[in-house]
């Protein structure tokens, strides 16, 4: 994970750009180049994943172009192949591919050929246009603000911009900008499903099955050290069966859980056992979650009360595995439960209220899951890299029928446990087991330790007259507004960064509900108990 803030047109002077860039230099904490050109600057901070060698470090230049990406593109070599000669690479980094790729198609022709998680900036002196781009889920994060005295930034975090009299904006993933005409262009939008198409079960396995274990494959190759978080749960375990089956060692797990009642580890050591995976568990005390709070806001920039009870446990493990061992990228489960549902998606009125569900939440993932996987994990200067949101796997689930995917089989997620019940990928009580929300799976005392918090500092009346101070995202209970005060001490009033609070349907039977946690809803059932020994047993359509 690296981060970068490039600006053309500004009046900012040298010493206020770095300053601003160095706000986000736990991104990349390998090494910092700043770069300035007659019309354009960039401030790149190095996390080195592929080629760790100087000369993979940025910002590529080449004739007229400069360049400065956070990604990892997964096809270079298909992509080297390509180009040919026609280009001479100073490296063996994936993201000098851009270079000639530009060269050749232009922003367009370029960016539609990336298979992998991105954002990046492109200077162009031959125009004097600057460009960018995010890849199609956004996963790596970038931002923009066009400063009141004129000219564009571009920056990896908020921070890095936060200034009182600037509009900030998210850059819309699936996009690029296009400096020369001043606009965003859409090239790609996952949620919006091709075709819905109903093939045999037995159809759909095979394909769900190729198409996750190439994703996997692909989120595979780096130069610097690979781990996996664990939680026991279908997705992360399902993530570390297929890495464990590609790989010709054991892989590196890590699961977290607080001290006084973990739910998780006991899941995820089983699984770790099945593997025989090096397993890392680190359990967190209560005092860690009372510290790190105000410093997770910080490095989350949101207000969302399920992003920050889910980031809690992410991150502190995050912190021990940088501090601990050798890794340095790591694959997460994210984006599995926006494409084949939720707790709450058990109550989907209809399939195309399913498919209506699932379109909104893929679009606005980068605000959430998206955003908490990028900032747990790239605070303490590692990589994430998320193989579910592949854009190959999203498209194809998108395009399946949602009759298919809503649960009529007694098990939400059928379709992705069918797809790897043979073959012995993982135990049945583990394939089997029901989902259960992270903040809640760390251990219930979590939360219920953060909502005692907000008991403690606001009275009733302190609630009322404090959320009627936000007219956007208006906090609703204590620990919304904590959070949202917290926030505000850190990023005044930048509130629309995040559009709501994530919640279920709340038009849905059941859903109607004040709290985000899966635990307030009627199927919760046995997703987050202390553990127990699940029962063996084969999936089968209700």
């Amino acid at each position: 994970m690296c981060g970068f803030l490039a600006e053309t047109g500004t009046s900012l002077s040298d010493e206020q750009l770095f300053t601003r860039a160095q706000k986000i230099q736990h991104r990349g904490p390998d090494q910092t180049i700043t770069l300035s050109l007659a019309d354009a600057r960039f401030v790149f901070h190095r996390l080195a994943i592929m080629d760790l060698s100087d000369s993979g470090q940025q910002p590529f230049r080449h004739q007229h172009l400069t360049v400065v990406c956070n990604g990892e593109i997964y096809n270079d070599v298909e992509l080297r192949r390509e180009i040919g000669d026609d280009y001479s690479f100073q490296s063996s980094s994936d993201c000098e591919s851009l270079i000639p790729l530009y060269l050749r198609h232009g922003i367009e022709g370029m960016i539609t050929r990336l298979d992998g998680e991105f954002a990046f900036s492109i200077y162009d002196s031959t125009t004097a246009a600057m460009y960018a781009g995010r890849d199609p889920m956004g996963i790596r994060p970038l931002f923009y603000c066009r400063p009141s005295s004129g000219g564009i930034m571009f920056a990896s975090e908020v921070k890095a911009l936060d200034e009182r009299e600037e509009e900030i904006h998210p850059f819309p993933p699936g996009h690029y900008y296009d400096g020369q005409q001043d606009r965003f262009v859409s090239y790609m939008t996952l949620w919006d499903a091709p075709p819905l198409i109903k093939p045999d079960l037995d159809e759909v396995s095979s394909q769900i099955n190729a198409l996750l274990t190439s994703a996997v494959e692909k989120r595979l190759r780096s130069d610097a050290p690979v781990g996996f978080l664990l939680s026991g749960g279908l997705d992360s375990s399902l993530v570390c069966a297929i890495a464990a089956r590609l790989s010709d060692r054991p892989i590196t797990t890590f699961s977290v859980g607080i001290e006084d009642g973990p739910i998780d580890t006991f899941y995820a050591r089983q699984v770790a056992d099945y593997l025989g995976s090096d397993h890392h568990e680190y359990l967190f005390s209560q005092q860690e979650v009372m510290d790190h709070l105000k410093e997770l806001i910080y490095h989350l920039e949101t207000w969302d009360i399920t992003t920050i009870r889910a980031s809690m446990g992410m991150s502190l493990l995050c912190r021990y595995i940088r501090r601990e061992t050798p890794i340095k990228v790591i694959l997460t489960g994210e984006v599995s439960d926006e494409i084949f549902g939720y707790k709450y998606t058990d109550y989907a009125p209809s399939p195309a209220a399913f498919q209506e569900e699932a379109s909104k939440r893929v679009q606005e993932l980068f605000y959430y899951d998206v955003l908490r996987a990028d900032r747990c994990i790239s605070m303490h200067g590692l990589e994430a890299r998320v193989p579910f949101s592949d854009p190959d796997f999203v498209q194809y689930v998108m395009s399946l029928d949602p009759t298919l995917k809503m649960n009529s089989y007694g098990i939400g997620k059928y379709l992705l446990r069918r797809a790897f019940e043979e073959g012995g990928y993982l135990p049945h009580p583990i394939l089997n087991r029901e989902k259960a929300a992270f903040s809640d799976a760390v251990g219930h005392s979590m939360v219920d330790l953060l909502k005692a918090l907000a008991e403690r500092t606001y009275t009733d009346d302190a609630l009322e007259s404090g959320r009627r101070v936000y007219a956007h995202g208006q906090p609703f209970t204590k620990e919304s507004l904590l959070y949202r005060d917290i926030f505000e001490s850190h990023f005044p009033g930048r509130s629309e960064l995040i559009p709501d609070f994530w919640m279920p349907n709340k038009s849905w039977e059941n859903c109607d509900v004040d709290d985000p946690s899966a635990r307030v809803l009627p199927n919760y059932g046995a997703s987050g108990k202390a553990p127990i020994v699940a029962q063996d047993h084969s999936l089968k359509p209700a």
